[in-house]
């Protein structure tokens, strides 16, 4: 039995991961070759239909928001949009951490992308993991991402430095991210057929991935989403050309320049998963990817699912009493009918994920 197959089995606690758990968590999925889905939320539903599914399948997850799917959380009528950030993704991190020991699994909490702009917000929820941290000796959350690849790398690893120096005294490990993912969120879908692997823009660079581990690396825990032509959204058949080989080749320039015998020493993270086929996932995997973001494919299974809930009740959803029969409606039109039809829908494409990402039935967590 190696030393990672010793740790697993001894099981760590469930619940929201940080510090050593978390580094633990992180190098289980790269030595057993498989990686979690992380997945963005919006609401309650969201979150409780990822914690039913991962206990379901017995896997770790990833649990993140966005910047808009805090403010979303807070409340759209907040008028302060900087302070609905902050308290949104505060009040679903306090959801996660009540429900996650009791539902059995490990959780990664995590923020996605927060640009120039949006570092104050990242700030702002550093200062609520301080709190966190100085009444339980655990950061709130598990980790942040700064997306700040428009800007030029050494700024863009300056400020991530800046913050990761605040960010491991607690435990905590940033994802920063090199090259960017092309697609709506990122308004370059033009891009996405050029299919040139020495594009940096759509394509990290290796020599890129090596300067951010140099700056980083003798900071904190740090990932790494590397672009090799990946995309946010669902696009036609031949508009994204993957090369996951950039992650292999980034890998193998780390390691050899620092003289080192792991040859996956980047924690790798995989933007823009939905609609990505299984043989290139998991060759991503095999390059040491250990987090695949999947959004467009959930957010599309809970619509369908509440769509189909609505279809098939029509006049359900036109009146409360039926004007020909007075049959009431209300147990077909009351919100958890048809929110629990999304959840429903969410899981069963989650666990299409975590069974192309390898993840079913290994989690670390303690029975």
């Amino acid at each position: 039995m190696t030393t990672i197959e010793k740790e697993s089995a001894t099981g760590l606690k469930p619940g929201v991961v940080s510090g050593a758990d978390y580094l633990k968590l992180v190098e289980a999925c790269k030595s057993g070759g498989y990686a979690l889905p992380a997945v963005n939320i919006v609401g309650t539903s969201v979150i409780n239909a990822v914690l039913e599914t991962a206990a379901k399948a017995k896997s770790d997850v990833i649990i993140q928001m966005s910047n808009s799917g805090a403010r979303f959380y807070a409340g759209e009528g907040m008028p302060d949009a900087h302070r609905a950030r902050v308290l949104g993704a505060t009040s679903a991190a306090h959801h996660v951490h009540l429900l996650a020991q009791d539902y059995g699994v490990c959780v990664v909490l995590h923020t996605d992308h927060a640009n120039k702009k949006l570092v104050p917000w990242v700030e702002g929820l550093l200062a609520k993991s301080e709190e966190h941290f100085a009444k339980t000796g655990r950061p709130l959350f598990s980790s942040h991402m700064l997306d700040l690849s428009e800007e030029p790398i050494d700024e863009n690893l300056a400020i991530c430095a800046r913050i990761l120096k605040r960010m491991a005294p607690l435990g905590m490990s940033l994802e920063i991210e090199l090259g960017v993912t092309g697609g709506e969120e990122d308004g370059i879908g033009h891009e996405m057929s050029e299919g040139d692997i020495g594009n940096p823009k759509l394509y990290t660079q290796p020599e890129d991935v090596l300067k951010a581990y140099d700056t980083l690396s003798p900071i904190g825990p740090f990932s790494v989403a590397a672009s090799f032509g990946n995309v946010h959204g669902v696009y036609a058949p031949g508009n994204v050309k993957l090369r996951p080989i950039i992650l292999k080749n980034s890998q193998a320039l780390v390691a050899k320049t620092h003289d080192l015998a792991d040859d996956k020493p980047l924690n790798l993270v995989f933007h823009g998963g939905s609609g990505t086929s299984t043989d290139l996932i998991r060759e991503a995997v095999g390059y040491g990817v250990f987090k695949m973001n999947i959004d467009t494919d959930l957010q599309f299974a809970f619509a369908h699912a509440v769509a189909a809930q609505i279809d098939a009740n029509p006049r359900a959803f036109k009146y409360q009493v039926d004007p020909d029969d007075q049959k009431p409606y209300k147990k077909l039109y009351d919100p958890r009918k048809w929110l629990r039809a999304g959840e429903l829908g969410i899981i069963a494409r989650l666990e299409e994920a975590m069974a192309d990402l390898g993840s079913v039935g290994k989690s670390l967590a303690a029975a």
